[in-house]
């Protein structure tokens, strides 16, 4: 049977403010196209379907888009909800959608009731587990406490109790969106650590012939039947060294598993760069990243004037301006209310001028504005203080 597993969609979800919709618009077309292509026989979404609980107009309308073309095409489908979507809405009409073939996996009490696939060999359960916050699921599972590997753990043991009661060969396929021990996070993933400690163990998923996990976006193996999708663009710059894929997965009669990365399209590269203004704006190394999304981190010892148009001038599509001076950080393991000990009012705002402007010290002027600005200030406390209580 021929898998393909994808997840973490983020349907809605911009870039540094950057509309994203039609470069999600363009992966689902590659997706669809691929299912074709491919002969796929199931589609796997591994959870975070949307962004956020209460979804956009336009990415509600991409994904019932989706829905339909995947109908279209006769190829079972299975859903489940990750920690960004509301598990409620995204499962709104599973029952009704389920007939035309879309499974949408949303009830943590349906842990155990598989989707049943079957191809030449035999038959194929594909379980699907929703993301299961243990605050709200704990008691489901029959658990006094717990974090996400103790709820996680219920749910498994339910699907292999399950499984035994399958006839003999049946393949097992589990869809979960979760952070497993093991796996490599980016920036842009949602911390899920709220409800207990964050990590499962690979062991949770003893017993079955496939785990298409979500949550984490960049594409990973942490064993030949463990496998993240990884998100199909990048949401962060963190990730700009991903390689953003889907699985195209082989499961062999015998639940073996042989699996290849099929490449997303995406809209343009993501650059980091990291140097004085000057650099950037002149040295030829930089033009390839010309076109790219780019996020600056500048070294120069005094922060440059208006840094952002100027870099805009020469790459368009800077998003995100960062300042690292190379001789900044001076005494960076002591303490604030240490470094400032012992000064007065006027040292303490020369010493902050010196830190955001490094090499550069305080003009004349500004110093007597400041003290001017300080008298005032003590004069109207004075003031304050003869006043007749």
């Amino acid at each position: 049977m021929r898998l393909l597993h994808t997840s973490d969609w983020h349907l809605g979800r911009s870039f540094h403010r950057e509309s994203l919709h039609d470069a999600q618009r363009a992966f689902l077309d590659h997706l669809v196209a691929v299912v074709r292509s491919e002969s796929v026989d199931a589609v796997l979404v591994a959870g975070d379907v949307y962004d956020r609980a209460l979804p956009g107009l336009d990415a509600v309308a991409l994904f019932d888009d989706v829905l339909h073309r995947l109908a279209d095409l006769g190829v079972p489908t299975v859903f489940i909800s990750g920690n960004h979507d509301s598990a409620r809405r995204l499962g709104v009409g599973a029952g009704l959608i389920g007939q035309a073939g879309i499974h949408l996996r949303t009830d943590p009490g349906e842990c155990a009731e598989p989707v049943l696939l079957a191809d030449q060999h035999g038959p194929v359960a594909v379980y699907g587990l929703p993301y299961l916050e243990p605050t709200l699921v704990r008691e489901r599972f029959g658990l006094a406490r717990g974090g996400h590997a103790a709820v996680l753990g219920a749910a498994m043991d339910r699907v292999r109790a399950d499984l035994a009661m399958r006839p003999e060969g049946t393949r097992a396929v589990v869809l979960a969106h979760a952070f497993v021990t093991g796996g490599a996070p980016s920036d842009s993933e949602r911390d899920i650590a709220v409800g207990g400690v964050a990590a499962v163990p690979a062991s949770v998923f003893d017993g079955v012939h496939y785990a298409a996990l979500g949550h984490l976006h960049g594409c990973q193996t942490l064993a030949p039947h463990l496998r993240y999708s990884g998100s199909p663009l990048a949401y962060s710059f963190s990730e700009a060294r991903q390689r953003k894929t889907m699985w195209l997965v082989d499961l062999a009669a015998d639940g073996s598993v042989t699996a290849e990365r099929v490449d997303c399209p995406q809209p343009r590269p993501l650059a980091t760069l990291r140097g004085t203004l000057e650099a950037l704006l002149t040295e030829e190394a930089y033009a390839e990243h010309e076109q790219s999304w780019v996020q600056v981190t500048l070294t120069d010892a005094a922060r440059p004037s208006e840094p952002m148009e100027k870099l805009r001038r020469r790459f368009p599509h800077t998003l995100q301006l960062l300042f690292d001076p190379e001789d900044g950080g001076a005494e960076p393991s002591r303490s604030y209310a240490a470094r400032v000990s012992g000064r007065d009012d006027l040292e303490v705002t020369e010493g902050f001028l010196r830190h955001v402007r490094p090499g550069a010290e305080p003009e004349p002027d500004e110093l007597g504005w400041l003290r001017e600005g300080f008298e005032r200030v003590r004069e109207g406390a004075d003031r304050k203080a003869d006043l007749p209580r």
